[in-house]
């Protein structure tokens, strides 16, 4: 079996884009005809210090990213020791996630003599979202001109240094003009901005990804504030690309590719697996990496396939081939692995193929769980794990009826996106509620309320008794009630189970569930195997390190960046507050905390409008939140939590929010 993407980037080929989605291929420039070169002059210091390594690896970084003219790029000595130069500002941003649509935030940053023609000032009056602009340097040709320039500052060298502290939230509003985020607020704490939305972190001074979800980072720019105005230096280019690709190390092994062995195998290129091998590259790691998976894609935003069922699978790509050719990131696709061996460290792929490791993550995921009632086998019963299986359940459920087999989040996701698309749509649930377990009753109930609204039928409290078909097509759902709904697709959405039947004889420690148990570091009980993702326990820092299973896509991006770290032995440990939301007839659902075992829900607003937020208490502490249009609450509390503070239950039953005043705004 050979590797299905491991060539390196050649000069000249695709270079990476915005998050998931390769750029165009930039023309190449032709060279300027030699120039003769100027006498030496006899006296004072070169005006460009010769690159070190920090300083050529970050100038690759830069033509990666499209910046054609270093010169340009870098118009005054600036010591590389500070990477990209930067007293930097940056802004959080859905870089958090790469499919979902929204216009990524900026950050801000360069120190003021490396800008060309290139760069721009912005500048805000208050908190108005206006943009005026002018070159700074020597002027572009073309639109660029014709642009107002800012009176106090005419010339190049009357930048300050910048505090840009103060200006953040400010700042905040300017660069997030064309998008969603200036009706926005963010949660600001501890030296880093948390995304109101989705829950991602970025460190204020370098626009670094700290807390997950997502994979990017964000772009920096320089910050002046004068006055009632604030200045903003942006490059076009960085505006244009809204993220930036932390610089990465590539594979410098001679056998890369043609070896039966590897430096760190990866089983399973979900967000566990391709963050661990990026992580490994962020840190320098330029061993051979290998990631192999069961499915035909490479690494794709999985939890999409529930939200939008006819997103084809280059749209879920969270990156492009070119991506893994750069970086000497291997992939295999449909490799199924049967046997580890971990005393000769060696697994086995179910064609025969035997691979060597020294490092090895395990990250299978989970399989979804199947019915076991008469008729399961039959046409048009559906469970959804590729995007194959949902394309094809959106193309049959056009004007057909729809059956939908539990109420948790994939099912209800799935109802909701076809409602407009089936003729009619049924949810079967043995719980009396949806989400009754996760939600509470009354929470559940209200969204309940919604779908009936969109006009969802429920049948509560009973099961799936018999699939009836004719020739061999689904016809009709039997209920243990003794109803029968007609159906014509059903989708099965009633749980998982860990993909750990390979480790069962491998001498791998699994649970009595089939998950496999790892400490903080994401160790197993076997030296140099670390596991991650939807088929873990691990200890729930602050739930006094409670051994827990939470399958959310946020968890399983920081576990394998975790993993990636202690394979390097930098002995890092979990310590991420669980994050997730949903998206339901254009509604959005947040949730932080790990709420299981809660005792009791305070519900603040208004259920029946769906603008709420509901607390979930366990004695006298607050474990879990979740809020609909109640934006940023949740990420506040999760930015509490991680802060290691307990809310108590009475601070929250009053209704008084002033307890969050000082961790966010």
């Amino acid at each position: 079996m050979s590797p299905t993407a491991h060539h390196l980037l050649r000069p000249g080929g695709a270079v990476l884009g915005a998050a998931g989605s390769p750029a165009a291929v930039q023309p190449q420039r032709q060279p300027r005809p030699a120039r003769a070169s100027p006498p030496p002059r006899a006296r004072g210091p070169k005006r460009f210090p010769s690159p070190g390594p920090r300083r050529a690896q970050v100038l690759e970084q830069l033509q990666q990213d499209g910046i054609s003219s270093i010169s340009k790029a870098f118009r005054g000595s600036s010591p590389m020791g500070d990477a990209l130069g930067l007293r930097q500002l940056p802004i959080c941003a859905p870089a958090c996630r790469p499919s979902s649509g929204h216009s990524p935030w900026v950050a801000v940053s360069p120190s003021p003599n490396q800008w060309s023609s290139r760069s721009r000032w912005c500048c805000l009056r208050k908190n108005e979202a206006r943009r005026s602009c002018r070159p700074v340097g020597r002027a572009a040709p073309g639109p660029t001109r014709a642009t107002a320039r800012p009176a106090t500052s005419t010339r190049r060298s009357a930048c300050p240094p910048l505090t840009p502290t103060p200006a953040l939230r400010i700042v905040w509003r300017l660069l997030s003009a064309t998008s969603r985020i200036s009706r926005m607020a963010s949660v600001l704490s501890r030296g880093r901005v948390r995304c109101p939305w989705h829950g991602a972190c970025f460190n204020i001074s370098t626009g670094d990804l700290e807390d997950f979800p997502g994979l990017d980072s964000l772009h920096k720019f320089q910050v002046k504030i004068e006055k009632e105005k604030v200045y903003v230096r942006a490059s076009k280019q960085a505006l244009q690309l809204q993220r930036r690709t932390k610089v990465m190390a590539k594979c410098i092994s001679p056998s890369a590719g043609y070896s039966s062995s590897t430096n760190v195998l990866i089983v399973g290129a979900g967000a566990a697996g391709l963050v661990c091998a990026e992580t490994l590259r962020q840190e320098g790691f330029s061993d051979r990496i290998v990631l192999c998976t069961l499915d035909r894609h490479l690494p794709y935003d999985r939890p999409k396939l529930s939200k939008s069922l006819d997103t084809q699978p280059e749209q879920l790509a969270l990156r492009p081939k070119e991506f893994f050719r750069a970086y000497g990131i291997e992939v295999l696709t449909e490799a199924q692995v049967v046997t580890v061996d971990v005393r000769n460290k060696k697994v086995v792929f179910k064609d025969g193929f035997k691979l060597e490791y020294s490092k090895l993550l395990l990250a299978p995921g989970s399989s979804p769980r199947t019915l076991s009632c008469k008729g399961k086998e039959m046409e048009n019963v559906f469970t959804i794990r590729t995007p194959e299986d949902a394309n094809r359940v959106v193309r049959l459920a056009r004007g057909r009826n729809v059956v939908i087999v539990g109420a948790g989040f994939l099912g209800m996701e799935v109802a909701a996106y076809l409602t407009e698309k089936a003729h009619s749509v049924s949810v079967v649930e043995l719980e009396e509620t949806p989400f009754r377990r996760f939600l509470g009753e009354r929470v559940g109930r209200a969204l309940m309320k919604m779908f009936e609204n969109n006009r969802v039928k429920f049948y509560m409290q009973t099961e799936v008794s018999e699939l009836r078909g004719q020739e061999g097509k689904l016809k009709e759902v039997v209920l243990k009630s003794s109803k029968v709904v007609r159906a014509d697709v059903c989708v099965v959405g009633i749980g998982a189970v860990a993909a750990t039947g390979f480790l069962r004889q491998s001498g791998i420690g699994l649970d009595s569930r089939g998950f496999i148990p790892v400490n903080k570091m994401m160790q197993t009980n076997v030296p140099g195997v670390f596991a991650a993702g939807d088929a873990v326990t691990f200890p729930l820092a602050w739930r006094n390190n409670r051994k827990v299973n939470i399958p959310h896509w946020q968890m399983a991006h920081a576990q394998g960046r975790v993993a990636a770290q202690n394979m390097l032995a930098q002995e890092a440990e979990m310590n991420t507050v669980p994050y997730l939301w949903t998206a339901m007839f254009g509604k959005s659902l947040r949730y932080a905390g790990y709420g299981e075992g809660f005792d009791d829900v305070i519900i603040q607003g208004d259920l029946e409008e769906l603008k709420f937020v509901a607390f979930y208490t366990k004695g006298d502490e607050v474990i879990a939140v979740a809020s609909m249009n109640y934006d940023p609450i949740v990420s506040k509390v999760a930015e509490v939590l991680a802060s290691g503070r307990a809310i108590r239950k009475r601070e929250v039953e009053t209704g008084d929010m002033s307890w969050l005043t000082g961790k966010g705004s």
